[in-house]
């Protein structure tokens, strides 16, 4: 029995929506966090500035997107929203760099990918050890203080 009735649907893409004050600075953070790209801009424009200048001035640089160049991970958005960040994430990103390392390996490729990050203007959190239960991981902040974790 589906507690919220209808039919199931699969659902075969969706979009991460981040809200940030600097759109193109963040998503170009996370193109590098993650081997993202720009995507080309729309026909008829020769680059992403041409299409920003062509729009009512309060709508300049308020959105910035961001691809997957293999296709499958999914879309980021990045919209400029006037409010700061004021509480934790109700939803993170986790960027799995240690996926089937474990002890002593996973730290160490948890640690190397946090150094690079960092360099790019992340700032390191906390690690929390390995439990018994769960793996070692790194919580991070994203250059507008947007929590993920190093998996």
């Amino acid at each position: 029995m589906r507690k919220y009735g209808g039919p199931m649907v699969s659902v075969k893409q969706f979009q991460v929506t981040f809200d940030c004050a600097e759109p193109e600075r963040v998503a170009r953070f996370w193109c590098e966090v993650l081997g993202y790209v720009v995507p080309p801009p729309p026909e008829g424009f020769a680059t992403w500035d041409d299409v920003d200048r062509s729009l009512p001035p309060e709508r300049q640089g308020a959105a910035f997107v961001c691809i997957d160049p293999s296709g499958v991970g999914p879309r980021l958005f990045f919209q400029r929203v006037p409010e700061s960040k004021a509480v934790k994430n109700r939803l993170h990103l986790d960027v799995r760099v240690g996926t089937g390392l474990v002890g002593e390996e996973r730290l160490a490729a948890l640690e190397a990918e946090c150094a690079r990050l960092v360099a790019l203007g992340a700032v390191r959190v906390r690690l929390l050890l390995a439990d018994g239960n769960e793996e070692s991981c790194i919580v991070m902040q994203d250059i507008e203080g947007n929590e993920f974790c190093l998996d």
